[in-house]
């Protein structure tokens, strides 16, 4: 199904007296509000193949039907979320599950779309058919060479297919660690995964970046090679310039500052971007915003204020993407809500007095810290990123127009009741 023009005006129409008087009303005491709608409209947000399905848990998989059969109609659904939003303007894809066969194509495809090729991700968790050897114990990490040798050739087969797409980064995250004390040697699983690390990094091209993704646990319980930031930096300290931490915002345990890890891998020149999700009790793979906002508006105000004092571009000096599993939502709606969550948390780190912040910080002035925070936070924000995407041509209210013309039933027409996801 492809969005048209005609549908988003139609809709934008009957919706606009009331976005211009909301608008009318938080626009008036926005200082620099043109600038701020300019980031808005710059700022996007890749969407990762695996979320265009239905996810599940170990006890069971709920498909509604309609879902991507193949990358071509990944890609297709993707435009149709940038189409919607105009804020989801790149696909990140999954290596094996998405390997075009035909490159050229494929590009050509999403370029119709509006859409660019974000990171690629390698997959060393699951063994594939015919696979020689098991990842059962691990990949980069394992006691038998023949097992780190085909993890590493994955890995660089994950780069040229990268290559040929135009994406300029790979993300590893690796499964590999233990589940019972005694079952690896920590220095050793370390040791052997850095330098499986190292021929992946030799194999970069020049402008290119690897992403080093951590996780506190799952699938290993006692421990993980890649269990926490301070992991991930030193791998990507080790490997050089083109290595980076990624954060995936389920990866942490309970109560952890990710704003304050977030700030320092940043600091460091360190910081390669975002997995965005949210959860309750661990690496829950929720809906953006959904459980805790506040946390997300604090990242993003260290984000922005970080980003400011080194004169990096918010939109392209990092990574931002989603990583989430939708178990009994439409996939569709609920990346549209995530992608909005995204946009909001920004727009109300941009509206944060940095000037008035320092000060407050300078003399210790906690309440009035807090104040300046919380006044921003809560700042209904929601116009100014409807006034930006109806700028850029999308819809004031993507989630409405997306129920209004029933497009998970024409997706199912189209493609059947049945079909599932590839890759999932």
């Amino acid at each position: 199904m492809k969005l048209t023009k005609q549908a988003v005006q139609e809709h934008n129409q009957q919706l606009l007296p009331a976005h211009k008087k909301q608008f009318d009303f938080v626009a008036e005491n926005i200082h620099g509000l043109n600038e701020i709608l300019q980031k808005l409209t710059d700022f996007q947000v890749a969407i990762p193949s695996w979320a265009l399905g239905s996810g599940g848990t170990r006890f069971g998989r709920f498909p509604g039907g309609g879902e991507p059969r193949n990358l071509e109609e990944k890609i297709e659904d993707v435009g149709l979320l940038h189409a919607l939003n105009q804020s989801s303007g790149a696909i990140s894809l999954h290596i094996p599950w998405d390997i075009p066969k035909d490159a050229n194509a494929i590009r050509t495809l999403a370029a119709m779309h509006g859409l660019k090729f974000d990171a690629v991700n390698s997959n060393t968790f699951q063994d594939q058919p015919g696979q020689p050897v098991s990842y059962k114990f691990g990949s980069l990490q394992h006691v038998d060479k023949a097992v780190r040798r085909l993890a590493i050739d994955h890995n660089i087969e994950v780069i040229k297919h990268g290559v040929d797409l135009g994406s300029k980064a790979l993300t590893v995250w690796l499964a590999d660690g233990s589940c019972f004390p005694g079952q690896l040697n920590f220095r050793k699983a370390f040791q052997r995964t850095l330098e499986s690390l190292q021929e992946i990094y030799a194999a970069l091209p020049a402008d290119w970046k690897v992403f080093i993704e951590y996780k506190a646990f799952e699938p290993n319980f006692y421990s993980m090679t890649v269990g926490d930031w301070g992991q991930s930096y030193l791998y990507s300290s080790k490997l050089g310039p083109q290595a980076y931490t990624l954060v995936d915002l389920g990866h942490h345990l309970p109560n952890a500052n990710i704003e304050q890890i977030v700030s320092l891998l940043l600091m460091e020149n360190k910081l390669a971007g975002f997995h965005f999700n949210d959860s309750k009790y661990g690496d829950d793979d929720l809906t953006v915003g959904s459980i805790n906002p506040y946390q997300l508006f604090l990242i993003f105000n260290e984000l922005v204020e970080g980003m400011d004092a080194k004169g990096m571009n918010h939109a392209t000096d990092l990574g931002w993407m989603i990583d989430a599993s939708h178990n009994v939502k439409d996939p569709l709606e609920d990346l549209l809500q995530s992608v909005e969550a995204i946009m909001i948390a920004y727009a109300q780190a941009l509206l944060v007095n940095a000037k008035e912040l320092r000060q407050a910080q300078d003399v210790n002035d906690v309440v009035r810290a807090q104040e300046i925070l919380q006044t921003a936070y809560r700042t209904d924000v929601r116009p100014l990123i409807a006034e930006a995407r109806t700028r850029s041509g999308g819809a004031l209210q993507p989630l409405q127009l997306f129920r209004t013309l029933r497009v998970r039933d024409e997706l199912i027409k189209e493609r059947g009741k049945k079909t599932v996801a590839t890759g999932l």
